[in-house]
């Protein structure tokens, strides 16, 4: 200690840097292409420092060049500084009945993207982890054979997730229960991979919240429309994870105490009302899951047979999707009262069959919120389909390589 107080510690000029070059990078991500001194103008940097740091963006192909571009009305024109389309990621997710994968590049473009039926019930989880990590492969070595260096993957998992460890704590619908999916994926992939897991909801949210309907509405609800139904909640742009990592769990809360057994083994859960299950047994329980021997229905097979009833006015399905209508309207309340978000998103099978749900929803919801959910807050579909989840993924090692630059080796 002095006279004039403490003694100030000696700055980090490392992280000082980390720090620039995630502020330039993002500036280029959120603002689009720009000069040099656009960016310095946009980020407060001094010119120099900028051009040093777009020189290391380069190096590790973070950035591109492109055309002339002028500032201002004076001086000569600079080239211009993109986002390059040379380096992405790949997001898996793993569901009861299907597989998902994307992989995009660091503009955000889509490079791979497919879904594959997939049956929990036949395989272990040894089983489970191999088919994760031959689909892993496939799209890893794909997104490089488009000219994309794939940085990193994420799994997207339903159930709950310690992200620091890489754990797979519980996935009640999958039947999984402290699975060390990180170390096990990752012993048989590029050691300079990053590796991920995180909860599908989250993933999902952050998608939504990046790319979808309500990209950019800080203050958001993202609900998955699948056998389960999970959450992620975006609040003041950023995702409630909650003190251990477990928020979002909201399928599991109890609206129906005598209401029927869930996969978790409690009774009443709101997934039990408005779950792809429930839907299923209620309108095709000829269907139904957990029935038949053969080959498992892709989830849109089922929601379009679903579909082909409700078009034919068949008044069984009309009555079962009211019912589930107007139950996710309640659990809808819930969640504005806890979040008072500003849209609640629709994924899975809720967004395919959103002109049928919203009506019920939105009017219970409205009859219910303690605030005006009709002014204030609203249900909309989202567009991203049953891919949410992995693209959430792939988006979610594209915001590491933005947060921290420095972590990715020099081309």
């Amino acid at each position: 200690m002095t006279a004039a107080g403490p003694v100030p510690e000696p700055v980090d000029q490392l992280a000082v840097r980390r720090i620039n070059l995630s502020r330039t990078l993002r500036h280029i991500r959120v603002n689009g292409p720009g000069s040099r001194a656009a960016i310095a103008a946009g980020t407060g940097l001094h010119k120099t420092t900028v051009s040093s740091l777009v020189e290391e963006l380069l190096a590790r192909r973070l950035v591109r060049e492109t055309g002339l571009e002028r500032s201002g009305t004076a001086g000569r024109p600079g080239r211009g500084v993109a986002l390059s389309p040379q380096l992405g990621a790949v997001g898996i997710e793993i569901n009861v009945d299907y597989l998902a994968v994307h992989g995009c590049d660091l503009t955000g473009r889509t490079v791979v993207e497919r879904r594959l039926a997939f049956d929990v019930r036949r395989r272990d989880v040894d089983g489970c982890l191999a088919d994760l990590a031959a689909a892993a492969d496939r799209a890893l070595t794909e997104l490089a054979g488009r000219g994309v260096t794939p940085v990193g993957l994420t799994v997207a998992v339903p159930g709950l997730v310690d992200v620091a460890r890489g754990v797979v704590v519980v996935a009640p619908n999958l039947g999984w229960r402290d699975v060390p999916v990180v170390s096990r994926l990752a012993a048989g992939l590029d050691p300079a991979l990053q590796v991920g897991v995180d909860n599908d909801a989250n993933l999902a949210a952050l998608a939504e919240h990046t790319w979808g309907v309500a990209a950019g509405t800080d203050d958001l609800v993202y609900l998955t429309g699948s056998v389960g139904v999970g959450g992620g909640a975006i609040t003041g742009g950023r995702l409630l994870r909650g003190a251990d990592g477990f928020s979002g769990e909201i399928g599991h809360l109890p609206v129906e105490p005598d209401g029927d057994p869930c996969g978790c083994g409690r009774t009443g859960c709101w997934e039990t009302k408005v779950g792809l299950a429930e839907l299923v047994r209620r309108i095709t329980p000829e269907f139904a899951y957990g029935l038949g021997d053969g080959p498992v229905p892709d989830p849109r097979e089922r929601v379009a047979e679903v579909r082909r009833r409700l078009d034919a006015r068949d008044p069984a399905a009309l009555d079962a999707v009211a019912g589930i209508g107007r139950w996710l309207g309640h659990g809808g309340a819930i969640l504005v009262n806890l979040f008072n978000p500003r849209v609640v998103v629709l994924g899975g099978y809720f967004a395919d069959l959103a002109d049928h749900l919203i009506p019920a929803a939105q009017a219970q919801l409205t009859r219910l919120a303690m605030a005006s959910p009709a002014d204030r807050c609203h249900f909309v579909a989202s567009d991203l389909g049953f891919t949410a989840a992995a693209r959430g993924g792939a988006g979610a090692v594209i915001e590491r390589m933005i947060d921290d630059p420095s972590a990715v080796p020099s081309g």
